[in-house]
């Protein structure tokens, strides 16, 4: 793996600083009554946690941020940087980019006042179906762990505090609240918790978030097993643990288990109701202690109490990031070619004329719905970045061809909400860019939720073609839509199933048609009624949508139209993706096919023009049954603000595409090794064991996926020619793999894997070790993951991967011992491009303990 150049000071440069660190701490508790120690411990709102001026504590706010930090406020008011999604920062196989990419994310923290992001999601890709994929980074756990260490580094570099999430097992959103995962330790060790585990014992988080789900009977946030025996006491965890938002359900089991923080507040398990537990002999205030004393460690350590040194302080912070050219140079080293028959990428020279199809070409979808959303600063879509690169000598013509949306979209004119009291007052006014109201903790100027009974939002459709315009209520409760001063819907709205996330990122949707002239306009009001409760999971929130359409030809219609413009072109580049109902949190996937008629405008373009680039804009595997009939396959993921630019950027090739699957995908449903996600009777049972992603596919006779994990090619070829291993004596004290702060001495090998770059540009390699056995134990995976490196030459030129395998990886975990095994004997240090294609082998004897 790469090393990072640009290391941390090792923790002993920090054991003076640590050590006042502790004592201010010590301090601080000490000076603290019963329910003053507990206070800390919950939330005060939203995303804080409340001050203590006594003792010289400040207001810790906390704030979501696998994807860009959005801070206290979910408004376009309070625009973030967007980066791509955590799926493409793990296509880049880079713990050096992904340490810029968490320097980034704490820039922005301190830009938004927030001293902890509640990041990275470093659960597993068990099933393509998982809904959140796209929020998390791959199905290995080696990979996981390693970026995501480097992540974590990244931004406590700045400062700012991590939590790694959602400890453990989250890996699906279906019943997550209350699924209960059924898992053998064996599976738990080497599979869900090892990426926990990594980035643990590699880059120090001060924070984890607890899941919402039970493992094995236990909810995770009052699992004492996981979160004290395992977490802290083995792995040497020392920093907080936080609840998933309503996650803590139990006021003694919650403080026995370990939990240190109850989020959100006022209203939680914690607060009067912990004190009186300790009160009457249920809890001891000795755990409240520990609890408490955790908090100020964090507070501490993000420079919020008074005599204890930050962590990092202000004069050691990185220097600052161009988050722009990051987030555009993280995209385009993210985007993965799948096929590139007769190199008809990258376009240079550039064609003479380009038809650009599809929806997403002019709204790409540049993340995920959820925690990772956030309002960028600015979007650049592909035709806008393709249209700027091109310039005026290529002529690009842009068609819809297939609208995969099942939803209206949100009207796109300016509206203003107005926030209503019982008897009709306004209480207070906000002026939106579009037809979308999202208030989540916080109402604008102030206002209360107990005094909000209606928010009426008033706008005009803009003057637009003649025909049946449509307009759209999406959301939950009562609402009244009137056009014109007609009444079109006055009812209630009702969420489908008990998940209330499920029903705030994607509630129900009514549709009603309103004949306009040529030019005409309507004014348009939206009244939505609170509930007697202007709560959400115990917390305020104001979520709904004025849609609104303008009339379009029929959709057969839209297809001819794209399919002559390709045929007219000399390139034909589609642009087709997921949208927000198929890959959100809080909704797992029905299926992998792409929405609406996306697979029929592709496979008709492919037919009219033999140069036909498809670009795939998902953050998870789609089923691609035109793959083998297109010229080239692109996937550039959720790719962030800057998409359009890193998109002409790969096109043109001004950058080599530089990413790696970071998970296998297949070519059929029916064939994916792990297809449920949906409890049994509460259960959900990860019966497969260690078998998910490749490590399943390598056991599977007579089907292959589409493409093997760690698949992808630049724009230039490379030949495998040389192995090397050397096993490493423990006596050595052998640098851990990726250089990121405290790595272990548990190197098993170093392994040096020669390649040639045998093309005529220059380009970049991801060079991917793996470690196979003979087959005899059938319990363990044929092969795993580990290492991997990013290596770079130019035409004709060698380059060196040099690798340190861990351990670990001739480890299995001894559920009788309960404690982890070497396999002594032979092993295969395997060496190539992807987990389908290792073209180099060499024997490893690993000698008994």
């Amino acid at each position: 793996m790469t090393g990072d150049t640009d290391r941390t000071p090792a923790r002993t440069d920090r054991a003076p600083a640590d050590a006042r660190r502790e004592a201010a701490v010590e301090a601080a508790l000490a000076r603290l009554d019963l329910p003053a120690k507990v206070a800390l411990l919950a939330g005060a709102d939203m995303w804080s946690l409340p001050a203590n001026e006594e003792i010289g504590l400040g207001r810790l706010v906390m704030s979501d941020g696998p994807a860009g930090v959005r801070g206290e406020h979910w408004t376009a008011d309070d625009p973030s940087v967007a980066l791509p999604s955590p799926t493409a920062l793990a296509a880049t196989w880079d713990v050096d980019l992904a340490r810029r990419a968490g320097r980034l994310l704490a820039q922005e923290a301190r830009r938004k006042g927030a001293h902890v992001v509640l990041a990275p999601t470093v659960n597993l890709h068990r099933s393509p179906r998982g809904g959140r994929h796209f929020e998390c980074y791959s199905e290995d756990p080696l990979l996981t762990g390693e970026i995501g260490a480097a992540l974590v580094c990244g931004v406590q570099d700045g400062g700012v505090a991590t939590t790694p999430k959602h400890f453990v097992a989250n890996d699906s959103e279906t019943d997550r609240y209350t699924v209960d995962v059924r898992a053998d330790e064996r599976t738990l060790r080497e599979l869900y918790l090892a990426p926990f585990e990594t980035i643990v014992r590699k880059a120090h988080p001060w924070g984890l978030m607890a899941a919402y789900n039970a493992v094995n009977g236990t909810s995770m946030s009052e699992h004492t097993a996981l979160n004290l025996t395992v977490l802290r006491e083995e792995w040497g965890f020392d920093g907080v643990l936080v609840s998933d938002w309503t996650g803590a359900r139990d006021t003694v089991r919650s403080a026995l288990g370990g939990l240190d923080i109850a989020m959100p507040g006022p209203a939680t398990v914690y607060g009067e109701h912990l004190v009186a537990a300790v009160r009457e002999g249920l809890v001891p205030e000795s755990a409240v202690n520990g609890l408490a004393r955790n908090v100020l460690r964090l507070a501490a350590r993000v420079g919020l109490l008074a005599g204890a040194p930050a962590a990092v302080p202000a004069g050691e912070l990185p220097p600052p990031v161009d988050g722009e050219a990051l987030v555009r140079e993280l995209a385009a080293r993210s985007f993965v070619l799948l096929r590139n028959e007769g190199g008809v990428l990258p376009l240079d020279p550039a064609p003479a004329s380009l038809a650009l199809i599809g929806a997403a070409a002019t709204e790409a979808r540049i993340g995920g719905g959820g925690s990772a959303q956030v309002f960028p600063t600015r979007i650049v879509g592909p035709l806008d970045g393709l249209r700027a690169a091109l310039g005026a000598d290529t002529a690009l013509v842009h068609e819809t061809g297939a609208d995969p949306r099942t939803f209206v979209p949100a009207a796109a004119f300016p509206c203003t909400a107005e926030l209503l009291g019982a008897d009709g007052t306004v209480l207070g006014t906000a002026a939106l860019t579009d037809g979308s109201v999202r208030w989540l903790g916080s109402l604008p100027g102030g206002v209360s939720f107990g005094d909000l009974a209606a928010v009426r939002l008033t706008g005009a459709t803009p003057a637009g073609p003649a025909g049946r315009h449509l307009l759209a209520v999406r959301g939950v409760g009562r609402f009244t839509l009137e056009a014109d001063g007609e009444v079109l819907f006055d009812g209630v709205l009702l969420p489908e199933g008990e998940d209330p996330a499920a029903a705030f990122l994607n509630p129900p949707e009514r549709r009603f048609e309103v004949e306009l002239p040529e030019g005409g306009r309507t004014a348009v009001t939206l009244t939505c009624t609170m509930p007697e409760t202007g709560e959400f999971a115990g917390f305020g929130l104001v979520s709904f949508a004025l849609g609104h359409a303008e009339p379009t030809v029929s959709p057969d219609e839209l297809i001819e139209r794209a399919v002559e413009a390709a045929r007219a072109a000399e390139v034909a580049v589609v642009v087709v993706g997921t949208t927000e109902e198929v890959e959100s949190e809080g909704v797992d996937r029905d299926g992998l096919r792409l929405p609406g008629r996306q697979d029929e405008l592709v496979a008709r373009v492919a037919a009219a023009n033999p140069r036909t680039v498809v670009v795939v804009n998902a953050g998870a595997p789609v089923l691609m049954p035109w793959r083998e009939s297109v010229a080239a396959v692109l996937l550039c993921w959720f790719p962030g603000q800057q998409a359009g630019e890193a998109l002409a950027d790969v096109l043109l090739g001004t950058v080599e595409p530089g990413g790696r699957l970071p998970t296998t995908w297949p070519a059929e449903e029916a064939d994916s090794p792990v297809w449920e996600v949906v409890p049994t009777d509460g259960r959900l049972e990860y019966s497969e064991g260690l078998f998910i992603g490749y490590r399943a596919w390598q056991r599977r006779a007579g089907a292959a996926p589409a493409y093997w994990f760690g698949a992808g090619r630049g724009y230039t070829d490379w030949s495998y020619e040389g192995l090397e291993v050397r096993l490493v004596d423990s006596a050595e004290g052998a640098t851990g793999a990726t250089g990121t702060e405290g790595a272990t001495p548990d190197v098993l090998a170093e392994v040096a894997v020669r390649v040639r770059n045998t093309g005529a540009r220059t380009g970049r390699e991801v060079v991917q070790v793996y470690l196979g056995t003979d087959g005899s134990d059938r319990s363990r995976p044929d092969r795993r993951l580990a290492g991997f490196a990013v290596v770079e030459a130019a035409p004709g030129a060698v380059a060196t991967a040099r690798i340190a395998v861990p351990l670990r990886a001739v480890q299995s975990w001894d559920t009788a011992a309960r404690a982890w095994r070497t396999d002594p004997g032979v092993h295969l240090v395997e060496a190539g491009p992807h987990a389908g294609d290792r073209p180099l082998t060499v024997a490893l004897v690993v000698p008994s303990a």
